[in-house]
């Protein structure tokens, strides 16, 4: 008989989620710790990765990790401090990224490359380093990546966003190309394309929420538990069977724009 409280546990496993101080990492590391998970969260600003595992421990266990994973060595010193905490890793969220705007003529090279790197090379560097803790997760239950990729990987934005959408688009397909290598290995690879959730990385969202919500077919901007529930779902056994492809977590605005 199914028990549909199994089908959505994270009881028991273990979570690292990057960028997961504040925004949508936030959201998705509250939501793992109230699904049962022990959930590790990295970001570059220690004081505010300290401060959100402070606060985040009154719900389940949450343990900071602060490293700079847009460099490789920023990824092997956060593989080497989770890896003084577990011996596996059941559920890694790809989810610390950049993004920068500016106009065509003018747009550097130095806007290009810090958000591509920190969008779609560390998500497969991190991956790759932490490929054995995950296989070594994969025993009676299957291991799980999710990248955070974004509508804007999908359909084009107004602004001139131009390494951000491509990107999360380039993201959106390495999700498809990790997750055929992986899948055989019992680590299931998918993604997350959010549309308007209040953040840092999506102001209008945040600052000028009745606005963006007049735009959302759904009516209204994100919230935490919207964004919860999409990576509860993919971490969990219920999101087993989704092998490579991305969910639209957005509330119509992909199709409608």
């Amino acid at each position: 008989m199914m028990n549909t409280q199994q089908l959505f546990s994270l009881e028991g496993r273990s979570a690292l989620v990057t960028g997961g101080s504040r925004g949508i990492g936030r959201m998705i590391a509250e939501g793992f710790l109230r699904a049962g998970a022990r959930v590790y969260i990295s970001a570059r600003k220690a004081e505010a990765c300290d401060a959100t595992a402070r606060e985040l421990s009154a719900i389940g266990p949450c343990v900071s990790l602060p490293a700079d994973v847009s460099t490789l060595a920023g990824i092997q010193q956060l593989v080497a401090a989770y890896q003084q905490h577990e011996p596996s890793l059941d559920i890694l969220v790809n989810n610390a990224g950049a993004a920068w705007g500016a106009p065509y003529a003018e747009f550097p090279e130095s806007g290009w490359d810090k958000v591509a790197d920190l969008n779609m090379k560390t998500p497969f560097f991190l991956t790759q380093a932490l490929t054995p803790m995950l296989k070594a997760a994969a025993t009676d239950h299957l291991a799980k990546v999710i990248h955070i990729a974004s509508i804007d990987g999908i359909s084009v934005n107004p602004w001139e966003t131009y390494s951000y959408a491509a990107s999360k688009a380039g993201l959106i397909h390495l999700t498809k190309r990790m997750a055929l290598k992986l899948a055989p290995e019992r680590i299931i690879v998918s993604a997350i394309a959010p549309g308007p959730f209040a953040s840092e990385m999506n102001q209008s969202a945040r600052d000028h929420a009745d606005e963006v919500a007049a735009r959302t077919p759904a009516g209204r901007i994100g919230t935490p538990e919207d964004m919860a529930g999409a990576a509860i779902y993919l971490a969990s056994r219920a999101g087993d069977y989704v092998v490579g492809s991305t969910l639209v977590v957005d509330g119509g605005v992909a199709w409608a724009r």
